[in-house]
């Protein structure tokens, strides 16, 4: 005989066909778009909410109690999955005000570890006691993705317990009940013993990364190992250690924390963070070819297509991502762009030896940036330089490699796209005591001057390369006269031409500008020397040495034409400064294209020292 089912078999019915559903479509997800299982998502949140008013429509009866949590769980989950984490707190405060209610228990307390070891006290060991857990998960999975860590600290005695309280009574499939067939009893749509497995290790990261932040990284390094050896999706794991090497690196530990970044990459071969760091070390170490290696191998990685790690099963719902928003860990993990990447990989090719592979480098970055695939290009990490300012790299990089005609032709570009841009004269004026920096105005406008004159420096150095001494005089001279538009006005006096003195105070543009002016001025002298102009070469030497007096190119070749017209003893002593010189600016901080060149006439040192002990013993 046909029995009609009761109000609470109903419910549980209900409660499972949304479960099975939502279990259905978690299997056919990797068919499913983004998009579909965001709508189903909501769809079933918003049933398990109907469902839930339903049954929190009658007073707490104790045969309901065990569903009513359940499908407070559920629809929990689902708010926590789309972020709403307050109307997820919402439903707990309210369920587990019901369970106080049921159980005679009249409290109220606004401190959460108070309110809810009442609530646990108030079940005891009845069956409401694992119900109770459930909802104690989703509360720290609120705290942790609110970056509540000062909360879940004092609590979490009580919340790292809570997987051994669960470990007996949770079956596998998600049962509310340890016997019975699933039409019987609740389903869940996740298993919370997966879930406190992520709580945990996310916990730990968290932690980990806010001591790290704040400076104490012993602390930090001791709570990341015990969560290195947790069971956890490989991502996670892969985090754990690479936290570990940073707490080393901060502890001045830098093998150790390679050792820690390399099992992180073992773990993890996705990694892309323990890539960067490893990167950051051997800069520190000065192990040039490694570092390269390493920005070779985190650019390629960068350039793979996203590819998640995938969730175990049961906690697709509540991903990593979700739980650990905190800003000092996203902080730790963010890496440049590929295509800040691929400019480091360059700029530190060119540098080091390894020019072709620097000009290819170079060639891809263009190529990437005037392609509308930019991959990487939105993330996290410093800026890329303007791309007037790779041409002249690139350009420069190109010249090294003997491709002079390649270079012209950047160039021209540079040239092309400032023309219209370059004022008739640029007057910079003495900022304020408390504005370090030129207005963002100004900036560009200097900016746009310095671009044309790296330029026709370049150039410049193209027609030396080629010994085409007229042509390179020429655009020598167009740099030089372009860069004598710019004036600096000091506060209550005239405009007048930039000094050497003047750098410090107006920072790295003035440097720039004196930079190029000497390294256009030594080129042009050194020019004119090709074609027995002496006189003329003397004086752009001469006033090279004074814009820029680092500049070893300018004095040695001062000294050879001080030699040609007999003046001997000053050719010695400008000789002799000029190797005295201490070198004052690394080139890694300067743009290559800064450098002095490479290319065209070179002096033998070997046979300058010669000359100099033909003139006796003071030499």
């Amino acid at each position: 005989m046909y029995k009609p089912l009761s109000l609470l078999d109903r419910w549980i019915q209900e409660n499972n066909v949304l479960v099975n559903k939502w279990k259905q479509q978690e299997r056919g997800g990797d068919a499913s778009s983004r998009d579909q299982s965001q709508a189903h998502l909501r769809l079933c949140s918003s049933e398990f909410h109907k469902l839930l008013m339903k049954i929190q429509g009658v007073p707490p009866l104790a045969d309901h109690t065990q569903l009513e949590l359940t499908v407070v769980y559920n629809a929990c989950v689902c708010s926590v999955a789309q972020s709403h984490f307050s109307e997820a707190e919402l439903l707990l405060t309210r369920a587990t005000e019901r369970v106080l209610q049921m159980s005679g228990v009249d409290f109220v307390a606004s401190d959460p570890s108070v309110f809810w070891r009442t609530v646990l006290k108030s079940v005891g060991n009845t069956a409401l006691n694992r119900f109770v857990l459930y909802l104690l998960c989703l509360q720290w999975a609120i705290w942790l993705s609110t970056c509540q860590l000062k909360t879940i600290q004092v609590f979490q005695d009580e919340l790292f317990s809570v997987f051994e309280r669960l470990s007996a009574g949770v079956p596998d499939d998600g049962k509310s009940e340890p016997n019975g067939k699933s039409s019987d009893f609740p389903r869940l749509v996740m298993d919370p013993r997966i879930l406190i497995e992520l709580l945990q290790i996310c916990t730990l990261i968290a932690q980990g990364a806010e001591s790290l932040s704040e400076g104490r990284s012993s602390e930090a390094l001791s709570g990341l190992q015990t969560a290195s050896s947790l069971p956890a999706p490989r991502t996670l794991v892969a985090y754990t250690h690479l936290l570990s090497g940073l707490c080393l690196a901060h502890m001045s530990r830098p093998q150790m924390a390679l050792q820690c970044y390399r099992k992180a990459l073992e773990t993890d071969s996705r990694c892309v963070c323990a890539l960067y760091q490893s990167m950051l070390i051997y800069r520190q170490l000065g192990n040039t070819q490694a570092e390269i290696q390493a920005l070779h191998l985190l650019h390629s990685t960068l350039m793979l297509p996203s590819a998640t790690e995938p969730a175990p099963a049961g906690a697709h719902l509540l991903s990593p991502s979700l739980l650990l928003h905190s800003q000092s860990l996203s902080s730790l993990l963010s890496v440049p762009s590929a295509l800040s990447v691929l400019h480091s990989l360059a700029l530190k090719c060119v540098l080091h030896g390894r020019v072709s592979e620097g000009v290819e480098y170079y060639l891809d970055l263009l190529a990437a940036l005037h392609s509308e695939d930019q991959h990487g290009m939105h993330a996290e990490g410093p800026p890329l330089p303007r791309l007037p300012e790779l041409y002249l790299q690139a350009g420069a990089a190109l010249l090294m490699a003997q491709r002079p005609a390649d270079c012209m032709a950047l160039c021209d570009e540079v040239i092309t796209t400032t023309l219209d841009l370059l004022p008739e004269k640029l007057v910079l004026e003495e900022p304020e005591e408390k504005c370090e920096a030129l207005c963002a105005e100004g900036e560009d406008k200097v900016a746009t001057v310095l671009w044309a004159g790296a330029a026709y420096m370049l150039q410049g150095h193209c027609h030396a390369h080629l010994k085409d001494w007229k042509q390179a005089v020429t655009h020598y001279t167009r740099c030089v006269n372009l860069l004598g538009k710019v004036c600096f006005k000091k506060r209550d006096f005239q405009p007048q031409i930039p000094a050497a003195d003047m750098v410090g105070k107006q920072g790295i543009d003035l440097c720039v500008l004196q930079r190029l002016k000497g390294l256009s001025l030594a080129g042009r002298g050194i020019s004119f020397i090709q074609t027995d102009q002496l006189r003329e070469a003397l004086r752009d030497l001469q006033l090279s040495m004074h814009a820029f007096p680092e500049c070893v190119g300018a004095g040695l070749w001062c000294g050879e034409v001080l030699w040609r017209l007999g003046r001997r003893r000053e050719a010695a002593a400008c000789w002799e400064k000029t190797w005295s010189l201490p070198t004052q600016v690394s080139e890694e901080s300067l743009s290559v294209y800064l450098q002095e060149p490479q290319s065209g006439p070179v002096l033998d040192s070997t046979e300058l020292h010669q000359r100099m002990q033909q003139l006796g013993p003071s030499f």
